[in-house]
């Protein structure tokens, strides 16, 4: 699988020429800038992607004939067959690292039409390009109507994350948009300058060439174009500059999170310059690939690029969905921020916010949830969702929120955020039992994980203490799922979760409530939960015997809690859907798997793509209730500056809609028959509203990586992978297991044009892809980490 990355050098310059607008004389710029150029390198080259024109008036054609030792080539005609993005985008990139040779040189890159004008694919030039990410010079438009025209192309360029190093304008003196446009720009620190016109066009071809040679000449030693090529040039090294001076700057100015700094250095920093698709684009001390040679030159020694194609192989904290860069989420963020800015939320609404808590609603096909607390992250999302929990048990028993010791039920090696009471919710780990105001007020079980190893799925106890100690092989992970079939596990779960909870209810413990990670506990070291077992936990929490009531106290504080099916019983169950829900595991809902329906979810990360920090708690009406009465002081005091912010509302919205799309098309098909066969009866009858289990890890993938001797485990669903390695120093956070092939993926091997950045969780190796990464970029992949774990 090909991947290109973003072009730079350190001796080759690249400057791309983009149009505001077709006619608007790109070609001219670029015969200027292209003999500009000729004053200061030996090498100058005009390469023209995609031409539109007749052969005979193709704009390389131009440059060969009226430019001096300029080389001058075109790669497509657009009436050619059609070439995808990708052929175009690899065709550039070999055509320019075939130029980064010898001391030095520069090339000039002129699009096709205007900054919106199609690609032989029908995406716009704007989109085609965006992943080389070149520096642009834009050529306003001079006709009637080009301030504006101009002034679009330069935001549509900007918002999709170009650096338009300058506007260059011809100085027409009918419109005069030349002066308008520069104190524009000038206002908004981008430089734009403007040149006389070309001659008017002489019927006679060889005295119009003369012409516009002595115009070319005359041209290129303006001060303008002078000041705009050591501009160009300048910046050029700068960005270099500051990719390679990045980490260590970081090392004294940045405090990194999840880092222990006694170890950090320049040299464990990877400098970001930018990031399109699945892809980030990285600077490390590991970045120069080794040197190569060009195909029209065998002798010739190429540059090696700055940058890297990484992989985003930790979805960027498993918030990105949609990619890197996505336009769609892009252009939705600036709409937003074009009509709201900010929306104080108090005793207000927008329609952003309520179309995404009706969304919510709608499709977590919980009947029992029915309201919608905003906030801007997942750890402060799940503090909200302690809170409700807590003061709705508290509400119904009667506790004395002073006097009561109220615990939360849980399993271990859970995480549910950093903040002091998300911190208290999960047992002491390396996240909290060093912080002086931690203490741990829970109760937390252990439980069976699943895993594949040598090529079985099993479902392991984590200790003797919970039923059936011994581990039990399936032949499909879908058999797991199959909760009808294992009934005898259930009878056993059961009895082993009654008997203790039993117990802590004589001894008379409070439950404020019962929070799980559904199916995988991501931070505490990506463990599979036997969903049959959780299933178990949440029926015995909802029959757990609390504290009874004080006398005379009421069961509910207003009359629309009447007990019903949709009330919560014994505890409030909150799922922490933070990392697994929103298709992350291939369905909407986490809960789903369990087929059941807690009282409160809360949702983050895949929310808004990747793009925005933005949470919501969902919650019952039974648990809202709780809130409710004629005292202010009663109601849920908790907010944020930016809660239901309007551009990441938005951006959710946007974010929703298209994985719907992709949940209810073709898009996820082919990895779901990756996991269809016989005996697999949950995919292979599963429709698209109710999917069966599956991933975008093949299983064969998965069996074979299993057999490897380092690896001790496995598993793979929906777009997660996690591979736990052995560890004979003993398994864990602190282990190390894990990073060298952390750092062999990062570090690539020779020849290979795109690497993998990842993170471990001790001995835990683990990747995701987004929700649109392509099943041959999952495929390089799993050849990838196959042969790194040698």
């Amino acid at each position: 699988m090909r991947q290109v990355g973003s072009v730079l050098w350190p001796k080759l310059r690249v400057l791309q020429v983009y149009g505001a607008n077709t006619g608007v004389g790109k070609t001219i710029f670029s015969s200027i800038l292209c003999r500009a150029f000729q004053k200061r390198f030996e090498k100058v080259h005009y390469l023209k992607p995609v031409s539109t024109g007749p052969v005979e008036e193709a704009d390389d054609r131009h440059l060969t004939i009226l430019s001096k030792n300029i080389k001058a080539r075109c790669l497509y005609q657009f009436a050619d067959p059609a070439y995808s993005d990708q052929d175009i985008q690899a065709a550039v990139y070999d055509e320019l690292r075939s130029y980064s040779t010898g001391d030095g040189s520069i090339a000039i890159v002129e699009t096709a039409g205007g900054v919106l004008s199609p690609a032989p694919s029908g995406s716009s030039q704007a989109d085609l390009y965006r992943p080389l990410r070149l520096p642009v010079i834009l050529v306003g438009d001079h006709q009637l109507g080009g301030i504006g025209t101009t002034i679009s192309a330069w935001e549509s360029l900007r918002i999709r994350g170009y650096d338009v190093k300058s506007v260059g304008l011809f100085a027409e003196s009918h419109y005069d948009n030349h002066s308008y446009l520069k104190d524009y720009f000038a206002e908004r620190a981008v430089h734009a300058f403007s040149l006389p016109p070309p001659p008017e066009r002489h019927p006679d071809s060889s005295k119009d060439a003369v012409e516009m040679q002595k115009y070319y000449d005359a041209a290129a030693s303006l001060h303008e174009v002078d000041t705009f090529a050591d501009m160009f040039l300048s910046a050029h090294d700068k960005r270099i500059l500051a990719l390679k001076s990045m980490p260590s700057e970081a090392v004294e100015a940045i405090w990194h999170p999840f880092m222990q700094h006694s170890e950090r250095s320049a040299s464990t920093i990877t400098a970001i310059d930018s990031a399109y698709g699945d892809y980030f684009q990285t600077h490390t001390t590991h970045s120069q690939s080794p040197q190569g040679k060009t195909a029209s030159n065998p002798k010739a020694q190429v540059e090696p690029s700055i940058l890297k194609p990484a992989f985003d192989a930790s979805a960027s904290w498993w918030t990105q969905g949609l990619g890197h860069g996505n336009p769609e989420l892009a252009l939705t963020a600036a709409h937003a921020a074009g009509r709201y800015g900010h929306v104080m939320f108090a005793s207000a609404i927008h329609e952003p916010a309520l179309q995404l808590a009706q969304t919510l609603l709608k499709r977590m096909d919980n009947p029992r949830l029915s309201k919608v607390f905003y906030t801007d992250n997942g750890s402060a999302g799940m503090e909200v969702a302690v809170k409700m929990g807590i003061r709705a048990a508290a509400v119904r028993y009667g506790w004395d929120a002073k006097g009561d010791e109220v615990k939360i039920l849980g399993l271990k090696n859970s995480y549910h955020g950093d903040t002091i009471g998300t911190m208290d919710a999960s047992e002491p780990s390396v996240y909290n039992q060093k912080e002086p105001w931690y203490t741990g007020r829970g109760h937390w079980l252990d439980f069976p994980t699943v895993k594949m190893s040598k090529g079985r799925w099993r479902v392991e106890p984590a200790g003797s203490e919970v039923a059936h100690a011994e581990a039990k092989t399936f032949e499909r992970l879908d058999d797991i799922f199959d909760f009808e079939s294992r009934q005898d596990d259930a009878r056993a779960y059961g009895q082993y979760l009654d008997k203790h909870l039993a117990e802590l209810s004589q001894r008379r413990v409070k439950f404020g409530a019962l929070i799980l990670e559904p199916i995988i506990l991501g931070a505490g070291g990506m463990l599979f939960a036997d969903p049959l077992f959780q299933r178990c936990l949440v029926e015995a929490a909802r029959a757990y015997q609390n504290t009874p009531l004080k006398p005379g106290h009421p069961i509910h504080t207003t009359s629309s809690s009447k007990h019903n099916d949709l009330d919560w019983a014994g505890m409030p169950v909150i799922f922490d859907e933070i990392f697994t829900g929103l298709y992350r595991l291939g369905r909407f809902s986490a809960a789903s798997f369990l087929d059941v329906h807690p009282d409160v979810v809360a949702n983050a990360k895949l929310l808004t793509g990747g793009l925005l920090p933005l949470c919501t708690t969902t919650a019952s009406r039974s648990v809202f209730d709780a809130f409710v009465s004629e005292d202010k002081t009663d109601a849920l005091l908790h907010g944020h500056s930016y809660t239901a912010h309007p551009v990441g509302c938005s951006v959710a919205n946007k974010s929703l809609e298209i994985m719907g799309r992709l949940h209810g098309s073709e898009g996820w098909d082919g990895y779901r028959q990756l996991w269809q066969g016989e005996g697999n009866n949950g995919v292979a009858h599963a429709s698209r509203q109710q999917p069966g289990i599956w991933s975008m890890w093949s299983e064969a993938f998965v069996k074979a990586i299993s057999h490897r001797s380092q690896v001790d485990s496995v598993f793979a669903l929906g777009s997660v992978l996690a591979i736990s390695l052995k560890d004979a120093d003993g398994q864990g956070y602190a282990s190390k297991a894990a990073w060298k092939l952390r750092d062999k993926l990062l570090v690539g091997s020779q020849g290979e044009d795109w690497v993998v950045h990842s993170r471990v969780l001790g001995n835990v190796w683990y990747a995701m892809g987004a929700m649109t990464t392509e099943r041959e970029v999952v495929e390089a992949l799993e050849e990838r980490i196959f042969a790194a774990i040698e």
